[in-house]
């Protein structure tokens, strides 16, 4: 699918396509030393392909991404390197039921996947993650502002 014919010009879109046509070519037969691995590849869509909000609160971040059709327990929320939350999940296709078949398939399955730099304020031993009618929110509370260093009084002795 070409992203510039349907009027997504944008450069993660370009990326992204440049990533697809590379790993729909690649096969085993012309790969390159520079070429992404399918799982990269599978991760940046995932990854463009997951909506979300940022809003910063006085006391707190939250995370608010839409995981349509997964419950909570098919939602993963990590925090890598100590400072990257993860938020991921798969939904998968439906089992089919016996005499159905599929007329049109549009909704979106596969992996849903987003990660984000925490600032250096955040507090990542009091997270908390809730979903609701398919929207995930994780609420990530800020570390208290450093004390000002007070003056540091030195006797001044007689010699």
């Amino acid at each position: 699918m070409d992203f510039r014919i349907m009027g997504l010009d944008s450069p993660l879109l370009s990326a992204l396509q440049q990533m697809t046509d590379i790993a729909e070519e690649g096969g085993d037969h012309g790969k390159s030393t520079n070429a992404p691995t399918r799982t990269y590849v599978r991760d940046a869509k995932a990854m463009a392909a997951t909506p979300a909000d940022v809003k910063e609160y006085p006391n707190s971040y939250a995370f608010v991404v839409d995981m349509p059709g997964l419950k909570s327990g098919d939602i993963k929320v990590q925090v890598e390197d100590d400072n990257v939350l993860l938020v991921s999940g798969e939904r998968r296709r439906e089992e089919e039921k016996e005499g159905a078949k599929y007329v049109r398939m549009e909704r979106r399955v596969g992996k849903f996947m987003r990660k984000f730099v925490l600032p250096e304020n955040a507090n990542t031993d009091a997270i908390s993650a809730m979903c609701q009618d398919g929207v995930l929110t994780v609420t990530v509370e800020k570390l208290p502002p450093p004390e000002p260093k007070k003056p540091k009084t030195i006797e001044v002795k007689v010699a």
